[in-house]
């Protein structure tokens, strides 16, 4: 058979992790949790009895834990080594803030699951929700997801600057009167050319939750992290309220390309302080006076990519 192309990014990612995770394992100083969360993919009802094998990502013949799901699909909480919690909080610091862990899991009557790149920081709940597809043909074919690394931690294509405020045409290419937050956005994997790319139906709030955990560190500030939350779903009802890409022809509501819009990585985990946030906030956005959309709050981390009048991430 074939190898696909996800299998060898795959093999790839982890013959150039392996050593580096170990090292930096040794280095770490304190303690994250985990919870898994396992659902089939056809109707979302919860998965018992799911077994999930744990590794350092790059190491996956060590196994560190393993675990079961209940009657919910969940696992139990377990701990978890993580480097110091103050790298995360130190602008200044390059080392990588998390630990990185793949998730092997297998139920029977669905197809195996493996995730390579769950991060875990420290003194903070991750949440790995996983979704698994049901065997049709007796043929179990292992799904792979490689979580690539966080954005404030690697380079990622910087943000081409847009009008903050769009031009509102009244001749009806403007769909919605009034800012709505919709149930459901349809994410294009890659940039907005790139007819290659997957579409994802996600839900508006779970879209939010995976921005943020790829585009901050769950480990600040409760405030820092409502900031950061109202300005990406600010950016987002604006892209929703214009019908930007769809008035340019395409068939979704945002990108995952920072060079457009936010990072968001297919089923990578998020992190409980982050989730309780943005179910506070899910309903908020920016806007400025005598203005009906929600603005377009574009920002930068200040230090791999300089964004002069914009916001940037403060702790």
């Amino acid at each position: 058979m074939r190898e696909t192309e996800n299998n060898k990014r795959y093999k790839a990612a982890m013959q150039g992790v392996g050593m580096q995770n170990v090292k930096m394992q040794q280095e770490a100083a304190d303690k994250g949790s985990l919870q898994v969360n396992v659902t089939s993919s056809v109707n979302s009802y919860p998965i018992s009895e799911a077994r999930i094998s744990i590794s350092y990502t790059g190491v996956p013949e060590n196994t560190l834990e393993q675990l079961v799901t209940d009657s919910s699909g969940q696992t139990d909480m377990i701990e978890l080594d993580a480097p110091p919690e103050e790298w995360s909080l130190d602008p200044e610091n390059e080392r990588q803030p998390y630990s990185e862990y793949t998730l092997n899991v297998s139920a029977p009557g669905f197809e195996p699951v493996s995730i390579a790149g769950t991060e875990i920081l420290a003194n903070t709940k991750a949440i790995q929700n996983i979704r698994m597809r049901p065997t049709d043909t007796g043929r179990e074919e292992e799904e792979i997801f490689v979580i690539p690394a966080h954005t404030l931690y690697a380079e990622y294509p910087p943000k081409i600057a847009e009008d903050e405020i769009k031009p509102v045409n009244e001749s009806g290419e403007i769909v919605l009167s009034r800012v709505v937050v919709p149930e459901y956005i349809v994410v294009h994997d890659g940039s907005p050319r790139d007819s290659t790319a997957k579409n994802y139906y996600v839900k508006y709030k779970d879209y939010i939750k995976n921005v943020a955990s790829s585009e901050i560190y769950a480990t600040w500030p409760a405030n820092t992290i409502r900031a950061n939350v109202l300005a990406i779903m600010s950016f987002t009802l604006n892209r929703v309220y214009t019908e930007w890409y769809r008035n340019k022809g395409y068939d979704f509501t945002i990108t995952s390309s920072t060079a457009f819009d936010h990072k968001w990585i297919p089923e990578r985990n998020v992190y409980e302080s982050i989730s309780v946030i943005v179910d506070e906030l899910f309903a908020n956005y920016l806007s400025r006076p005598n203005v009906r959309q929600p603005i377009l709050t574009q920002y930068c981390d200040g230090k791999m990519v300089s964004c002069p009048n914009w916001m940037t991430f403060l702790l």
